[in-house]
């Protein structure tokens, strides 16, 4: 079944729009994560590149727009603050031209175009399709759709912070670990930086 993307690897998506979350400073990093090198390339080219390969269009959601302007790349500033990754999302989705987002953070160096194009793939009507392993879910690397506004909305307003708290009311497309590994058999796509220990590990 993964053979099938090699032929169309190189063709851009249509009508599902590429966001990177870059958060600024790491508390736990020290630093801004997205400007930290593996393999002599900062983690948000690496991010950059791949998702350029991928969609028609992305865009970066970021509240430091000076920071990131040599990547030559839309940018937009989170309409609420404080919300994090959320916010983000929710930015996202409200600038949305085309009906689908795919949303990942600028932290996870090793994505995999195939995984990501499968996952649009499985979309059919669903809200949201999020990766799970081990009951574990990673809302950010993950699809959304503009359908969830209205649940991400409400959850701000009652000053929810967390992303998975809007599941509950949306229709969820759950990637389990089995079908991740037919595209990623390593699980590479969810290694990511938090802290400077973690680079030597996961170079």
């Amino acid at each position: 079944m993964a053979a099938r993307h090699n032929k169309a690897e190189r063709q851009l998506l249509e009508g599902v729009t590429g966001f990177i979350l870059l958060g600024g400073k790491s508390s736990r990093y020290g630093s801004n994560k997205a400007f930290v090198e593996i393999e002599g390339v900062r983690l948000v080219d690496r991010v950059v590149r791949v998702m350029k390969s991928i969609f028609h269009r992305i865009v970066l959601l970021t509240n430091t727009p000076e920071e990131y302007a040599y990547l030559q790349t839309p940018m937009v500033e989170d309409l609420i603050k404080g919300f994090g990754p959320m916010g983000g999302i929710y930015t996202g989705l409200m600038t949305l031209s085309d009906e689908v987002g795919f949303f990942v953070a600028c932290d996870m160096p090793f994505l995999s175009e195939s995984l990501i194009r499968h996952m649009v793939d499985v979309r059919d009507d669903f809200d949201v399709v999020v990766p799970r392993m081990d009951w574990m879910l990673e809302p950010l690397h993950a699809l959304y759709s503009k359908k969830c506004l209205p649940v991400i909305r409400e959850t701000i307003r009652q000053d929810q912070h967390q992303i998975l708290k809007c599941f509950a009311e949306l229709r969820v497309r759950f990637v389990d670990e089995e079908e991740l590994r037919l595209w990623d058999p390593e699980l590479r796509s969810f290694f990511n930086i938090n802290k400077p220990q973690d680079l030597p590990r996961q170079v």
